[in-house]
């Protein structure tokens, strides 16, 4: 009888065999996102503390996202164009990280946007760069699991960052814009990490003849297709604040947000990895149908949810989405692109998900405000199931 693996020693050979830069980008979003998540479940009620209606709250994450969305764009197609992949991801980090811990300071609404605006700047510049370095560093049949990894460091961050705000919050007298400032500990040990560690190395160039354009016109039907559907789910994906307002409308009191988001990030980190590594083995698209449909799923449960109890069970639902999904769409993208349009590529696709973010948070704020939040939330959960109804068409053609 064949003995049976030891658990954690089988995730340890995992782990060894992927690359060191796949390993070190993976460190370097843990630290970021501790940083991060230590102000993001906290933020909607620091704005509406400063007097930001609901609408003004939509207006800051989209105008964020939509700024993240533009730049990861222009940097995959600077990043393919003069091969500067690691020194964008350097700078894209920097930023974020030397201008988040501000939001500590702010005292009107308009403050907080454009730290905001800014922060997510720098993640528009290192997002796009960073994949391609994910994707050039691994074989083909371990991308999901490549980027599974990347995702599970960034989630077991965020999962951190909201344990350290949660403790701030109840053993301590420290205000909201305290933690804040305190984020800047972890941010920095993240800019540190990502300049020592892939700083000083050169990017290997393309050897393609022609420069990328910044244009469509290179790619094939497949990739532009599920743009098209990707897009159609992004408007029903607004932005996760109000799904904390709606735990909030619930009962669930402020000093345990930071509870609930811990329990959501880790079955993002839980999840994300064997996710990833299920779509190296079944294939991308029917990993993507099922994440999509677990969200139409959880959006309707979020409109009809009365009790705390429910809300926390949703959460951990909705942390099941993004494991069948971030790393997977990644991973697919790589799939349908050449090497030397990968950063064109990324860019292209955060750029669609990004763009969709102002439209969708501001139709999600209004729908809310004018209707209720099951009309606003119930529509997220419609055309996330007409996307799953796409994609599964397209993938039988």
């Amino acid at each position: 009888m064949s003995a049976t693996p030891d658990p954690p020693a089988a995730a340890r050979r995992r782990l060894a065999d992927l690359p060191a830069p796949v390993v070190l980008l993976g460190a370097v979003s843990l630290c970021n996102d501790l940083a991060s998540e230590m102000i993001y479940p906290l933020l909607p009620v620091f704005l509406a503390g400063i007097g930001a209606s609901m609408s003004f709250i939509g207006l800051v994450e989209g105008v964020a996202e939509t700024t993240a969305s533009l730049l990861k764009l222009f940097s995959g197609w600077i990043a393919d164009r003069l091969g500067r992949k690691r020194a964008l991801t350097v700078a894209g980090y920097a930023v974020s990280n030397l201008v988040r811990p501000l939001i500590g300071v702010a005292t009107a609404g308009w403050h907080v946007l454009l730290l905001r605006f800014v922060d997510r700047a720098g993640k528009g510049i290192r997002s796009s760069p960073r994949d391609a370095i994910i994707a050039d560093s691994i074989a083909p049949g371990a991308r999901g699991r490549a980027f599974g990894f990347n995702r599970a460091m960034d989630h077991g961050g965020a999962m951190l960052g909201s344990l350290a705000a949660f403790l701030l919050l109840t053993l301590t007298p420290l205000p909201l814009p305290a933690i804040f400032l305190i984020s800047a500990i972890p941010g920095l040990l993240a800019v540190i990490l990502v300049f020592l560690g892939i700083g000083a190395a050169r990017d290997p160039r393309s050897g393609a003849a022609v420069a990328p354009r910044l244009s469509l016109a290179r790619f094939d039907r497949r990739f532009k297709f599920f743009l098209a559907i990707l897009a159609v789910f992004a408007l029903g994906n607004s932005s996760d604040a109000f799904l904390l307002l709606r735990a909030r409308e619930a009962g669930l009191p402020v000093a345990l947000l930071p509870l609930l988001w811990i329990v959501f990030h880790a079955v993002k980190a839980l999840s994300s990895m064997p996710g990833g590594a299920l779509s190296d083995r079944v294939g991308r698209a029917p990993l993507i149908v099922a994440g999509w449909m677990v969200y139409a799923a959880v959006y309707l449960g979020f409109s009809t949810a009365s009790r705390p109890l429910e809300i926390w069970l949703l959460f951990a639902a909705y942390g099941l989405f993004f494991g069948l999904t971030e790393g997977v769409e990644r991973a697919f993208i790589a799939d349908l692109v050449p090497p030397d349009l990968r950063g064109t590529a990324f860019g292209i696709y955060h750029f669609v998900l990004g763009t969709a973010a102002l439209p969708a948070s501001l139709l999600c704020g209004f729908l809310w405000q004018a209707y209720s939040s099951a009309v606003a939330l119930g529509t997220g959960a419609v055309l996330a199931g007409a996307a799953s109804l796409l994609l599964l068409g397209m993938t039988r053609r």
